[in-house]
Parts: C-alpha cells; sequence; structure tokens
C-alpha cells in the first residue's frame, strides 16, 4: 500500500522526469560514462524538490445535505408536539411556529438559498433540534409539578413567551434570506440597466 502510495506521489513523478532527462542527457552523450551517477542524481533532486503531498480535505455533507436531515428531524419534531395538551394560546402560538418553519424547510425557493447560507441552516437545525423540543419537553416536565404546588407560576406563559421568541427567530431568518431576494433581484436590474446603456 505505502509503495503503491509513493509510485503515484509528486515526488516519485517529478523525481522520474528528471531521471528521463538524465536519460536523454546520457543518450545525447553529454553525462558520459558517469550516467548512472548523473539519472540518479536528477532523479533524487527532483524527488526533493517537489511539492509535498495535500492531504485530502474532509469530505463533510454539504448544506443541502443537512437541510434534508433537518427537514426529517423537524417531521419527528412534529410528531412529538401532536402528543402534547396545550393550552389554547400556546397551540396557537406553536402552530404559527411550526408552519413558518415548514415554508423555511420546504423544497422550494428556500432550499436553493439555505444551501448557500450554512449559518441559516444551522439556526434553522439549534430551533428544530434543541429550542424547540427543550421548551415543549421543560412545560410538560413543569406543568406536572405545577399541579401539585398550585398558586405557582403557569408554565404556560413561559411556554408561550418562548413560542413567541422562537417564532421571532425564525421571521428574522426569512426576512434575512427575503432581503438576500430583493438584493439579487436588483443586482441583476443593475446589470440589464448597464448593460443596455452600451
Amino acid at each position: 500500500m505505502a509503495i503503491s502510495r509513493y509510485l503515484e506521489s509528486r515526488k516519485n513523478i517529478t523525481g522520474s522526469a528528471c531521471g528521463l532527462v538524465g536519460l536523454v542527457l546520457t543518450f545525447t552523450g553529454v553525462a558520459g560514462p558517469y550516467w548512472p551517477v548523473v539519472v540518479a542524481g536528477l532523479y533524487g533532486a527532483g524527488a526533493l524538490v517537489a511539492p509535498p503531498e495535500r492531504p485530502a480535505p474532509p469530505d463533510l455533507p454539504d448544506p443541502s445535505a443537512q437541510l434534508d436531515q433537518v427537514r426529517a428531524d423537524f417531521e419527528e419534531v412534529r410528531a412529538y408536539l401532536s402528543d402534547i395538551d396545550l393550552s389554547v394560546t400556546a397551540a396557537a402560538r406553536l402552530r404559527e411556529l411550526t408552519e413558518l418553519l415548514s415554508a423555511l424547510l420546504d423544497r422550494g425557493w428556500s432550499t436553493e438559498l439555505l444551501a448557500h447560507d450554512p449559518e441559516s441552516v444551522h439556526a434553522l437545525s439549534r430551533i428544530v433540534r434543541r429550542d424547540l423540543p427543550e421548551a415543549v419537553d421543560s412545560f410538560a416536565r413543569t406543568r406536572w409539578w405545577t399541579r401539585m404546588t398550585p398558586g405557582t407560576e403557569s408554565p404556560e406563559l413561559h411556554l408561550e413567551q418562548q413560542l413567541s421568541l422562537l417564532k421571532k427567530d425564525a421571521e428574522h431568518l426569512a426576512a434575512g434570506m427575503r432581503d438576500a431576494e430583493a438584493r439579487r433581484q436588483e443586482t441583476h436590474t443593475r446589470y440589464l440597466e448597464e448593460r443596455s446603456e452600451r
């Protein structure tokens, strides 16, 4: 394995090319009786000056592949959310948030925008994989304890506030994507105007 790797290496290829130059010098009569030393010396010099091997970059998934995984995780989260009993207000806020997340994760135009914006994919992933399940799970746990100690602050209020904040995050993400599309359209308009002025 190591031998075949060396045979394909830059050092061997450069050294072999220089060794061939040594053979050409031998056949033209320049190297004379010392031709083995000339060929070996040129091979060694070529192997020494060759650039080092670059390690292959890691094969990381691109943002569109990550987005597919976030979509699958979102479907699991939605199934989990359907089993939670919520107040009317919290259920309405949760429905608004999931509709917005569904629109952002839709396989339409947003996929193309998100595929070029790893930060947005990370923000969506954080909402879907951590923030939303954590908010609902902590509500479900706290609600059980609240039944045992009446008179404490309602966990529904905290959940509603958390869902509102998550919705603001998702709206901010959608606004950024909308602004990027508007800038792209303005840039194309300027390009067409400049082209028509020529």
